[in-house]
């Protein structure tokens, strides 16, 4: 008979056991994750002292790269629960076919990507309200970034594959190698070689693309040492593409509120955008290091399933929610806390520190919503839930643009746009939420059905 004492130390154990899985993908996680943002504000950093104009470009022109290559985020997202799955049903070497077929995937798609970054950079900076002063300098960025969009797809499919896996500390070498190198050369290029904003594209491209190549060798010796073909499967590849579908809408309307977001900052004024592109590079770091824990969602979600453990699957969401929001609290503070020591590096003009002193403050607020969010949707996508992530993510973008647009028509100026970013992250808690509790997404088996 189990007692009550029973019981509690069986749950102890399970937290525990919970506890060193969940770091054990985390941590790991957590610094391959922040090597993007950390692209972007070393990019920043250094762009923000040629000027305030050269910063607003690099906004707008960040704005555009991050959704056009964005949208195929699920190159990563589905092929580390495709993947996960199989190994979760024991089948690791069609764990990794898999992993390759969204490999080619990426370098099919990326041929699209680019052709249209290069014909449409000065549309797109048009559209989203670069001033004329800024323009210039975002078609720039964006024309030389566009011959990394292959790389930069690459890395996200392999990423995958290898989270897949349950492998995160590779993921987390290369970052690091990737960071230091995009530092260097960003330095070398901007001022060494007096290229300026041209010389920050040329460094993260060349970056981007070491990284993928090293992404490359480990997952082909992978498939070499499983006997898993390296040549594209045209089924396979259409099949990543369906199981990726759903997951393309919910990015797009991700992608597109913060376009939103982005294009209404533009219409405020060269400080007002410099001012928004510097707090959403410092939130897009904090999203992204509280996003560690829903990669190993994914992971760990993804084998639960396969390996037909329902219940596991729940008792580690329980566990991975906790983590999130005390990871958002404690963030949220250190934002606050930081300030001093971070707002210099990106620009010594006192209009864009006026506008950053309180935005600042409401990016902060939202922190620990924000941090059960990462993790529910980690845990959906874990699942291959992509259809209701979708939904919800149309939906709140229904709510979240107007609500943005009044803000600002009212007078509330960048500070009430940031509000408007407050209830984008309280609407998709909602969903994600409702969604966790019902147990819909609890669906097992090797292959989603």
């Amino acid at each position: 008979m189990t007692t009550a004492t029973d019981r509690r130390t069986q749950g102890r154990a399970d937290r525990r056991r919970h506890d060193r899985e969940i770091l054990a993908l985390a941590v790991p996680a957590f610094g391959a994750l922040v090597a993007e943002p950390l692209f972007l504000m070393a990019d920043s950093a250094i762009v923000g002292h040629l000027g305030t104009a050269q910063l607003a470009g690099l906004g707008v022109a960040s704005a555009a790269l991050t959704t056009a290559t964005g949208v195929f985020v699920f190159l990563a997202y589905a092929t580390t629960a495709a993947v996960a799955r199989r190994i979760g049903a024991g089948d690791r070497r069609a764990a990794i076919q898999q992993g390759m077929d969204g490999i080619w995937l990426a370098l099919i798609l990326s041929v699209a990507v680019v052709a249209l970054t290069l014909a449409l950079a000065p549309q797109a900076a048009a559209a989203l309200g670069a001033s004329p002063t800024a323009a210039p300098y975002a078609v720039t960025y964006l024309r030389i970034s566009a011959l990394g969009v292959p790389a930069m797809l690459m890395v996200l499919a392999a990423t995958g594959v290898l989270r897949g896996l349950q492998d995160t500390r590779t993921p987390l070498l290369v970052a690091i190698g990737g960071f230091g190198a995009n530092l260097l050369l960003n330095v070398g290029l901007v001022y060494g070689a007096g290229l300026g904003v041209a010389g920050s594209a040329w460094g993260t491209v060349l970056a981007q693309n070491g990284m993928a190549a090293v992404y490359l060798l480990v997952v082909v010796r992978g498939a070499r040492r499983e006997g898993a073909g390296l040549r594209p499967d045209a089924a396979g590849i259409r099949a990543c593409a369906r199981t990726g579908g759903p997951l393309v809408v919910r990015t797009i309307s991700l992608r597109a509120s913060l376009l939103v977001a982005t294009a209404v900052a533009a219409n405020l004024g060269d400080a007002e955008v410099a001012a928004h592109q510097i707090t959403m590079t410092v939130w897009s770091f904090v999203a992204f290091a509280l996003d560690a824990t829903a990669i190993a969602g994914q992971a760990i979600i993804g084998r639960f399933l396969g390996a037909g453990d329902a219940p596991g699957a729940r008792a580690a969401t329980r566990r991975m929610v906790q983590w999130g929001i005390g990871s958002g609290v404690l963030f949220g503070l250190l934002m606050v806390a930081a300030r001093p020591l971070y707002v210099p590096l990106f620009s010594s003009d006192p209009q864009v520190r006026h506008q950053l002193a309180a935005v600042l403050l409401l990016a902060a607020l939202t922190q620990p919503v924000g941090g059960l969010v990462f993790v529910l949707d980690g845990v959906l996508m874990g699942a291959g839930d992509g259809g209701y992530l979708a939904w919800a993510m149309l939906a709140t973008f229904a709510v979240f643009t107007p609500a943005a647009l009044a803000a600002v028509a009212l007078g509330g100026g960048l500070v009430g746009l940031w509000w408007a970013m407050n209830l984008f992250m309280l609407v998709r808690a909602a969903f994600l939420g409702h969604r966790a509790r019902t147990g819909r997404w609890l669906v097992t088996g090797a292959v989603r059905a």
